[in-house]
């Protein structure tokens, strides 16, 4: 896009911020987690494959060692998210994609062929990211990878045509990201929500009230399906106005006769949150989602939410399966204080990208956008080394929840806070579909 096209649509961004912003109440939870820019909203969260033979299948191999430089045509995607725009943006998936791509390139790149990252910035813009997808299209990218927006309901149908794939994304929330068979979600929304429920009554929680932040109402029907498999109802259920200066009402509300409280809430309300929780002088224990039940929430209320546990997608990023995405952003000089990467985008970002390559590698003849959808389609065991579950992208969850078809990732791991710190709680991935849909098992 022009600088002069892209000037033209300041003014309809400002017009579409103001007609989505009950999309954004919908959806802050999930995005939030995939970890924003602005200091109050860094990590804040808002969730038919072809028969091929023989299927290839991948495992983890070791840490890639300096090769050779790559060589001949490079290998062409696209990550998209929103990098400019009045609302969340998501500097950490730009960064990751781009971290990415210097450190495989430095280490001979895939195939022998070096990846050439294009970042597009829809800017909070349905139209904006039609124009993604058609550049997506146009440039012959392999895949587009990695990738959160609003708005992918632009850009999934449009890539689909030519084969292109949409692959990885950790949060997928539109009906294309969870039915189309070109999309390929490595994440697991909306399962922590489930997972979280099993926790605790595990942990021996016996009254249990849930906290759901207003517009993230369908988290509910697959968090009720899971008490009541587990023989539990929830107390109550109290709806979170998404901006308040004080929740000490509801944190009365929510602690009243319940031993541990469920929390479906964003970071940026978790603070407001966690200071009337501190407050109350409440003993209950708080489960809530990665990404926001987080160190950022919870500071200056670290004795109060000590021992609070958080349900996620993805291990934590101190965990031995990140080493190298830790090295990639060390040696590319990446600033980790300024965003947030332990997070479902940077996270989700980096595993879409090994994960991509790993199926790319095992491609014979031309890497192209149709040989990858094949072989992606064809990928039965796709072992990334404990940043997700091994994942089979020929198995759709047909008797899941209804329109969640794609999500191939239901398992969770668990977190915990330990004076204001995250710290990892399990590392071994629970899988917690079958409660998803009512079924203990």
């Amino acid at each position: 896009m022009t600088t002069s096209e892209r000037a033209a649509h300041r003014h309809s961004r400002r017009q579409a911020w103001r007609t989505v912003a009950a999309l954004l109440a919908v959806f802050a939870l999930i995005g939030a987690a995939c970890g924003s820019d602005d200091g109050d909203d860094d990590a804040s969260e808002a969730p038919a494959a072809t028969e091929a033979a023989p299927a290839p299948t991948t495992e983890a191999a070791p840490a890639p060692t300096t090769e050779a430089a790559p060589s001949g045509e490079p290998i062409k995607v696209m990550t998209v998210t929103t990098l400019n725009a009045a609302g969340p943006t998501y500097h950490n998936i730009a960064n990751t994609a781009n971290a990415y791509a210097d450190y495989i390139n430095a280490r001979g790149g895939i195939a022998g062929r070096p990846l050439e990252v294009t970042v597009c910035d829809e800017m909070f813009d349905p139209a904006v990211a039609a124009a993604c997808a058609r550049e997506a299209v146009e440039e012959n990218m392999v895949a587009v990878i990695g990738s959160f927006t609003f708005f992918a309901e632009s850009i999934v149908p449009v890539i689909a045509e030519s084969d292109i794939t949409w692959f990885g994304p950790c949060c997928p929330i539109t009906p294309s990201e969870l039915t189309s068979p070109h999309s390929f979600p490595i994440g697991n929304q909306p399962m922590y929500a489930v997972g979280i429920i099993k926790r605790a009554i595990d942990d021996g929680c016996q009254a249990i009230n849930a906290v759901i932040i207003d517009g993230a109402q369908i988290f509910l029907p697959p968090m009720e399906n899971a008490i009541a498999a587990l023989g539990q109802s929830f107390g109550d259920i109290i709806i979170l106005p998404p901006t308040a200066q004080d929740y000490s009402s509801e944190v009365a509300q929510a602690t009243t006769d319940a031993d541990c409280v469920i929390g479906i809430v964003s970071e940026t309300p978790y603070i407001t949150w966690n200071t009337a929780w501190t407050q109350s002088g409440t003993d209950a224990r708080q489960y809530g989602p990665q990404g926001n039940l987080n160190e950022i929430s919870a500071a200056g209320n670290e004795e109060s939410t000590d021992g609070d546990i958080i349900g996620g997608m993805y291990p934590d990023i101190s965990t031995a399966p990140w080493d190298e995405y830790r090295l990639a952003l060390e040696e590319g000089g990446w600033d980790t204080t300024e965003h947030d990467y332990n997070s479902l985008g940077g996270m989700g970002t980096w595993a879409a990208y090994a994960a991509f390559t790993q199926i790319a590698e095992t491609i014979d003849g031309e890497i192209n956008a149709s040989s990858f959808f094949q072989a992606a389609s064809a990928t039965d065991h796709l072992d990334l080394g404990g940043m997700v579950p091994v994942l089979d992208f020929t198995q759709e969850w047909t008797d899941g929840l209804p329109g969640f078809q794609r999500l191939f990732n239901r398992s969770v791991v668990f977190s915990k806070l330990e004076n204001g710190k995250v710290v990892p709680l399990t590392t071994e991935f629970e899988d917690v579909g079958d409660l998803a849909t009512g079924n203990a098992g």
